[in-house]
């Protein structure tokens, strides 16, 4: 058990998707996983761990931005020995050709936040994904037939931005999406020496201002975790 997880030793999968909706996680263990067992309730940062294709895989809830994620990553990462983790999650698309519900594989991740620069004394630091695992979850997506996108995102502390087109900026240098957790993933699943990617579904365009709603950011990205838990 740790501060923020109420798991015990053994309770928690060596691979865990990690949706930052704990309701998300809910979905995904209810509808996708055989004998699927809840493992934390600790602030309704709900976690599942059960079987897909008869492989033991634990799904955990981590809340939005990347201090949230950075609590939850850590102690699965630190306490429980996780081996691989996957986010899954949704993005803002910022590039014109990326439509509603399209998949994003996260190469790397910049971001405006300070969490790797606290971190690095003030450096900078390249936040990337495995890429064993990039280069399976895109062999997978091509199995089943579906189109995905690889490159650069963006993880930013402001969902409100004060200067609403600063968007532009990271879209002139081809960084596909934005979201807010997935720098920290790639930086805390390096120092404990973890795989990790993040599997995103564009839920919002800021190109178009088209938007899904928040029913279907919740429930209706069904490819992106097959994807994801064919990766377990």
């Amino acid at each position: 058990m740790s501060f923020h997880l109420s798991a015990a030793a053994g309770d928690i999968a060596e691979t865990v998707l990690l949706p930052g909706d704990p309701l998300r996680a809910k979905h995904i263990a209810e509808t996708l996983l055989e004998n699927a067992v809840c493992y934390n309730q600790i602030r309704n940062m709900f976690g599942f761990t059960g079987f897909y294709k008869g492989k033991r895989v634990s799904i955990q809830g981590t809340g939005m931005g990347m201090p949230s994620l950075a609590i939850y990553a850590s102690e699965l990462m630190e306490f429980y020995h996780v081996r691989r983790v996957i986010r899954v999650g949704s993005c803002g698309a910022i590039q014109p050709d990326l439509k509603l519900r399209d998949l994003i594989l996260a190469m790397s991740a910049s971001t405006d936040s300070s969490f790797n620069r606290l971190r690095f004394q003030g450096m900078d630091y390249a936040s990337t994904a495995s890429f064993r695992l990039l280069q399976q979850a895109h062999e997978i997506a091509r199995q089943k037939g579906l189109a995905v996108k690889v490159g650069g995102i963006l993880s930013s502390d402001n969902f409100y931005s004060a200067d609403p087109e600063q968007w532009q900026l990271w879209a002139r240098y081809g960084v596909l999406a934005v979201e807010m957790e997935t720098a920290a993933l790639y930086t805390l699943a390096a120092y404990h020496k973890v795989e990790a990617l993040a599997l995103l579904t564009v839920s919002d365009s800021l190109v178009t201002k088209e938007e899904e709603s928040a029913e279907a950011r919740q429930l209706a990205f069904t490819k992106m975790f097959e994807i994801a838990l064919e990766l377990a």
